[in-house]
């Protein structure tokens, strides 16, 4: 992989390793009997400052892109999938703000997710509806300078942790009729609902926030009234399909890791495991899988960093990172006989927390149904060429402009900040 990736992706691949083998590999163990929301963890990873990975120096952010993203996910989730999903939840509510926030919004929040003060999610998916965006019934009810929500969300990534939600409601109808905006969690009218129960994660809170008559600031909307489903489709597309393949990869790198050291280590017959034909054709189809599974990813990542028009790849890095992760699980399972069924042996863990990564941003019928419109030329909007090209020299522009409309309009002037991608 160093076609990909350079000095500063490793060294940094060496940090989060580190501090995933030291602080995190031991609380796994209580995390899964527990079965509780892990605070402290969370909050540690985000004070070192890998939340704000892709977010620009001059907001705060480490400004590596995309790539360290992907590595940082992959390191955490190597020793917990639970934490590699807690970082990457927190990467969707950084996108909505980096892509689509006024640049008062971005001074405000940007740095307060950089330095760990505060975390972020998005918050789409509703009981009812399900991943039918459009059939979303949460409303939002503008009252002069202020907004009034009602609904409920949930599957949020870090509910039960976040401090400011991206929420995607209903402000009029069709598919124009949605809007986005950032809610705190300390807003009247807010509360945090179930948890709900998972075979996997432990330790990630993936449940439901409530609105109940909750009035925000109209300035606290996000682009303008009627572009929410923008707002939900690019977070999902940029940054949900390849942070779940770098979950989905972690996961994957502990299954080969693991099972190999097994087969080692383990004698039958006379000979270790991994030494019977049978065995190593299994962990050599494993070891191509994670060959294939990696360079899809990094790929994906290394288009992202580069501007480039990349929705295939990055529909194809969660396709293949969350397939191949459940096959070679499966393989473990096989390797492992009973012992696979067994706490201590892991690999029940990795395949029940390899699960939960399928389902969100589109299961693999999902993502193959937007490939086959790829392949025939009829897929819409490319939101990688459109959002991902804000390169880092990009953003002192852009922020010194929409600066010189905000000062137009707190002068008097009836112009008003537009977002990034308005």
């Amino acid at each position: 992989m160093e076609y990909f990736t350079d000095e500063r992706h490793e060294s940094l691949r060496a940090e989060v390793r580190e501090f995933a083998e030291k602080e995190i590999r031991p609380q796994v163990a209580r995390m899964e009997a527990d079965r509780k929301v892990e605070f402290e963890l969370s909050r540690e990873i985000a004070r070192r400052g890998w939340i704000g990975v892709t977010i620009p120096r001059e907001f705060g952010g480490m400004g590596l892109g995309h790539l360290a993203k992907t590595v940082i996910v992959e390191e955490l989730a190597r020793v917990s999938g639970a934490m590699g999903a807690m970082a990457q939840a927190s990467q969707l509510g950084v996108a909505k703000v980096i892509h689509f926030g006024t640049n008062a919004q971005r001074r405000k929040w940007l740095p307060k997710f950089a330095s760990g003060q505060a975390l972020p999610t998005i918050a789409v998916t509703e009981p009812e509806c399900g991943g039918h965006v459009l059939g979303m019934a949460g409303t939002a009810r503008r009252e002069g300078n202020e907004y009034v929500l009602n609904g409920r969300k949930w599957f949020v990534g870090n509910s039960h942790i976040g401090d400011v939600h991206g929420v995607v409601l209903r402000t009029g109808q069709g598919s124009r009729g949605l809007s986005a905006f950032l809610v705190e969690s300390d807003r009247p009218g807010f509360r945090t609902g179930t948890l709900g129960s998972q075979s996997g994660l432990h330790g990630f809170s993936f449940g439901e926030i409530v609105f109940e008559d909750c009035r925000i600031p109209a300035g606290n909307r996000l682009a303008r009234e009627g572009q929410g489903l923008d707002v939900a489709y690019s977070s999902s597309t940029l940054y949900g399909r390849l942070n779940l393949a770098a979950v989905a990869l972690g996961i994957h790198i502990a299954i080969v890791e693991d099972t190999v050291r097994f087969a080692e280590e383990r004698v039958l017959y006379g000979k270790p495991l991994s030494q019977l034909p049978n065995i190593a054709l299994k962990l050599g189809e494993m070891q191509s899988r994670l060959m294939t599974a990696k360079l899809a990813a990094y790929h994906a990542s290394h288009l992202l960093d580069h501007g480039k028009a990349c929705d295939a790849e990055l529909m194809n890095a969660k396709l293949i990172n969350t397939e191949y992760a459940l096959d070679s699980a499966r393989n473990a399972m096989e390797i492992h006989a009973a012992r696979g069924l067994q706490a201590d042996f892991h690999i029940e863990r990795y395949l029940r927390d390899a699960t939960h990564v399928y389902p969100p941003a589109g299961t693999s019928d999902v993502q193959r149904l937007r490939l086959g419109q790829v392949a025939s030329g009829t897929y819409g909007k490319q939101w990688s060429a459109e959002l991902s090209g804000l390169a880092s020299w990009a953003w002192t522009e852009l922020a010194q402009r929409e600066a010189a409309v905000e000062e137009q309009a707190e002068r008097g002037g009836l112009v008003l900040p537009m977002p990034l991608a308005g």
